[in-house]
């Protein structure tokens, strides 16, 4: 019966799994949703979803393999009025205000309002518009479409206009999270997880479930055993390029930059302009008085780190090949020295690049970067990020 939704999410590009879809229909099997649309969505989606980033591309894939059971024929209506009541009166439960309800119980409940709806489809042989009886349009009968009725239920409406239908069959109300769209802070967080590693630290301050039950049943008496909780174990060294042309990508890079200092609980940043030299800053305002020699960095923060650079990468070749080249100061060593360096240092390490990547092999200077990081540069989106970090790990 969902056979065709499967092929639907595979065709979209979900990954879905057959293991995945037999977890879906063991849950639909099992009674864990009964007539219920909305529970039959989060039914299938926690089921055969397994990354925030397809959480769209599902909404896209569910709305076209159940597209048409809003728009509902008359003769099928007919026959569909053998569902549960139950279910009615629980939907009405969600949607109906007390005033609501009380009026469609004066009414005779929804076993009349049922009853009505079928002795209405029998009697009816045409389109009708306007009015308060017939199934049709723009009136304010109980069933129909582009009307308005408290308890109604809507047939071949695109979409709800006043919130009030019964049964609401193809709703997407659910935010987007895809690789393709506009960069958030949000979904570059959901990026950045890729690369978390968790650690036990500490003196042992929870509960350890699998190994109480282990000794218990080895030693026949209750004995409890507790572990060290786990920490984001993950170091990172952040690197921003600011000023000139990496102006126009501010907006972006601060999401980055806000999401990084969110997701890792070890965070070290540093500026820098165009290219990697003797000295970098944290306070773009005090950048001349109070820089940190790059030295001192690579003293202070071992190995472990993992450094992500941050730039467009479009400078003059010589700010990168030459002593002197720096277009605000004199440069006592080339700036892929100190590039090297940093690589040598932080073997883990990749470099984001804002400008699209279409774009790069028209500017000498990314060509040169991102040589010298041996092809580890990415474009800052979602999918670059998800393939820097991938990287990383």
């Amino acid at each position: 019966m969902f056979l065709r939704f499967f092929e639907t999410l595979r065709k979209t590009g979900i990954p879905v799994t057959l293991r995945e879809y037999l977890g879906f229909l063991e849950g639909m099997a099992s009674g864990l949703v009964t007539y219920d649309i909305e529970g039959f969505y989060y039914l299938a989606r926690t089921a055969m979803v397994k990354d925030e980033r397809h959480l769209d591309r599902f909404d896209r894939a569910f709305s076209e393999a159940f597209k048409g059971l809003e728009a509902i024929p008359a003769e099928a209506v007919l026959e569909a009025i053998d569902l549960p009541t139950e279910w009615l009166k629980k939907l009405a439960e969600k949607t109906l205000s007390a005033e609501e309800k009380a009026h469609i119980e004066a009414l005779g409940g929804f076993d009349k309002l049922m009853e009505t709806l079928r002795q209405r489809l029998a009697e009816q042989k045409g389109r009708h518009q306007g009015g308060s009886k017939w199934i049709g349009t723009a009136g304010t009968s109980p069933f129909g479409a582009y009307g308005y009725n408290p308890e109604g239920v809507r047939i071949g409406q695109k979409e709800s206009r006043h919130q009030r239908a019964v049964k609401v069959w193809d709703r997407r109300d659910f935010r987007n999270l895809d690789d393709t769209v506009e960069l958030g802070t949000r979904n570059i967080k959901v990026a950045l997880k890729r690369l978390r590693r968790w650690a036990r630290t500490g003196a042992a301050e929870e509960l350890d479930l699998a190994g109480t039950i282990r000794a218990t049943a080895e030693h026949g008496y209750l004995d409890v055993k507790t572990r060290p909780e786990r920490h984001n174990a993950v170091k990172v060294l952040l690197f921003l390029d600011v000023g000139g042309s990496m102006d126009p990508h501010i907006r972006v890079v601060e999401e980055l930059f806000s999401a990084a200092r969110a997701e890792f609980k070890h965070l070290e940043y540093y500026y820098f302009h165009n290219c990697l030299y003797e000295g970098v800053w944290r306070d773009n305002w005090r950048r001349w008085d109070q820089q940190t020699p790059t030295c001192e960095v690579l003293r202070t923060y071992g190995g472990d780190y993992k450094a992500i650079f941050v730039g467009d990468a479009s400078m003059s070749p010589y700010e990168i090949a030459y002593p002197g080249g720096a277009n605000e100061h004199w440069n006592a060593e080339a700036g892929q020295v100190w590039l090297t360096r940093a690589r040598e240092h932080w073997p883990s390490n990749v470099w984001l690049n804002p400008l699209p990547e279409r774009h790069w092999q028209y500017t000498q200077s990314v060509g040169m970067v991102r040589q010298i990081f041996e092809g580890r540069m990415f474009p800052l989106t979602l999918e670059g990020i998800g393939r820097a970090m991938k990287a990383m790990t």
